[in-house]
């Protein structure tokens, strides 16, 4: 029978441009915070996982951190490395590899979009060339077909960022912290209609690292430990439209969030309506629309009124997004699904470093998605 997986130390280092300081600092300072959290030495750890995308390999942290001899991967899964990442220890714990384990995303972008290489995504130069490897006019593209779909306003967009940057004001790790009315998001400056500048995240700087442990130890380790209940990635179906897509279906399409989800929900035995805080992966205010209804939150077409009902605020009865999500914290893409389960492990322990949900919520979810169409969820539970 496989191991019980548990979270018994966080650790993050704050996010934003950090123009002084380079990835692998970032991700050595989050690594020990997360070692001091769990009271235990770097000599301990049993494996190690790390993602990054464009602030150097992982496994060079040993340099920093002790030539131990640690087993240590790499992950690179576009916006879902974290997610992958911390499923890859996971694992490893699960079939006895160690019994304990540490789990390290760092970034640090370039101003400006994400833009990427068409071959390196098996796509042929014209793809570039007009302009379609800008990830700001693809989720605009699918943001647009999806309110039309299922007849959701564009204002609900800016609910979405403005919640965002309350949630990022009240978070001192946050890069965003100033809150912005809903009427200054729609009447900023468009980057791909319907989405403004404040409906994007934008590239940023940042590290989070996790240390994980087996039942036998994580109780030793950590007063309140968060079990890793169930973890799972799914990739893109035939004719879903995803990030990068060179051409999209006329018919419904699939989504690997919807698979994911109900992989993660299945194997955890919770319902999507037993969470209690969420993080859902939100480059834009449209994604997050999307990934409440494709997880199962919600139904498609009920994120406006949840939105007016202030049911995903803090106080809410489905807080999302609670520390800012990505609108708030930019995306070092390394980093950034492991920021989420830092907010979740920190919210269900009740130490969350921003504003913290009441009521001890005792089951937390996560989804990330990233190119060319990965999805990764966790259910989290005490």
């Amino acid at each position: 029978m496989s191991a019980e997986v548990y979270v018994v130390g966080a650790g993050i280092h704050p996010f934003g441009r950090n123009e002084d300081v380079d990835g692998y600092t970032m991700a050595e300072r989050a690594c020990r915070d997360a070692l001091a959290d769990a009271g235990l030495d770097w000599t301990a750890v049993g494996y190690a996982v790390g993602g990054s995308n464009d602030a150097g390999k992982p496994d060079n942290l040993v340099g920093r951190l002790g030539l131990t001899g640690v087993p240590f991967v790499n992950v690179r899964n576009g916006c879902a490395t974290g997610g992958v990442a911390l499923l890859t220890a996971a694992n490893a714990l699960r079939v006895g590899e160690a019994d304990t384990a540490l789990v390290v995303g760092f970034d640090k972008h370039e101003r400006g979009a994400f833009s990427r290489s068409a071959a390196s995504y098996g796509l042929a130069d014209w793809y570039a060339e007009t302009g379609l490897m800008m990830t700001t006019q693809y989720f605009a593209m699918k943001t647009r077909r999806y309110l039309h779909e299922h007849g959701i306003s564009e204002r609900s967009l800016a609910a979405v960022a403005a919640r965002a940057f309350r949630n990022g004001a009240r978070n001192p790790v946050a890069w965003r912290r100033t809150e912005l009315s809903e009427e200054d998001i729609m009447a900023a400056a468009p980057v791909n209609a319907p989405l403004t500048k404040y409906m994007f995240c934008s590239p940023a700087a940042g590290a989070v690292a996790l240390v994980l442990a087996t039942g036998e130890r994580a109780h030793d380790l950590c007063e309140r430990p968060v079990r890793l209940a169930a973890l799972s990635m799914r990739s893109r179906r035939f004719g879903s439209f995803e990030v990068f897509s060179p051409w999209l279906s006329p018919k419904p399409y699939h989504s690997p969030s919807i698979d994911a989800a109900a992989a993660a929900f299945a194997r955890a035995g919770v319902r999507p309506s037993d969470v209690g805080v969420a993080q859902l992966q939100d480059t834009d205010s449209g994604s997050e629309i999307i990934h409440l209804a494709e997880t199962g939150l919600c139904a498609h077409g009920e994120q406006e009124a949840l939105l007016r009902k202030g049911a995903t605020e803090v106080d809410g009865i489905l807080p999302v997004n609670t520390d800012g999500g990505c609108l708030a914290n930019g995306e070092p893409v390394g980093a950034s699904g492991l920021r989420q389960v830092h907010e979740i492990v920190r919210q269900l322990q009740g130490r969350a470093p921003g504003a913290q949900v009441p009521g001890a919520p005792r089951v937390g979810f996560t989804h990330v998605y990233g190119a060319p169409g990965i999805s990764a969820c966790a259910v989290l539970t005490v």
